[in-house]
């Protein structure tokens, strides 16, 4: 079930940060792919485990056109997107721990 308040806007870009398979036929420009160990072609990823094809300065596929199949079936507010985005919500947690100090 697709829940429609779940938005792009709203999110972090978790799913540029998951493992994108390049099938054959996927138009997707070759300087983007790299190869895993077990032979599969996968989107490539920067330093920080983001998809290289992501704008990161306007958060948005910067080959949209041209993203593999899998990228395109990708539903914003299924069920996978907000399982996605709840494990990245627990994994990514950017809270400080508060320290109290007694000044006496």
């Amino acid at each position: 079930m697709v829940d429609p308040d779940v938005s792009c806007s709203q999110c972090d870009a978790v799913c540029c940060r998951l493992t994108v398979v390049v099938m054959p036929d996927d138009p997707v420009p070759r300087h983007l792919v790299e190869r895993t160990e077990r032979g599969l072609e996968v989107m490539a990823r920067d330093e920080d485990g983001w998809c290289v094809a992501i704008d990161q300065k306007h958060m948005h596929c910067s080959i949209y056109e041209q993203r593999p199949a899998i990228c395109r079936k990708f539903t914003m507010g299924s069920g996978y997107c907000r399982s996605e985005r709840e494990a990245y919500a627990h994994r990514y947690d950017r809270e400080i721990p508060l320290t109290v100090i007694d000044a006496a």
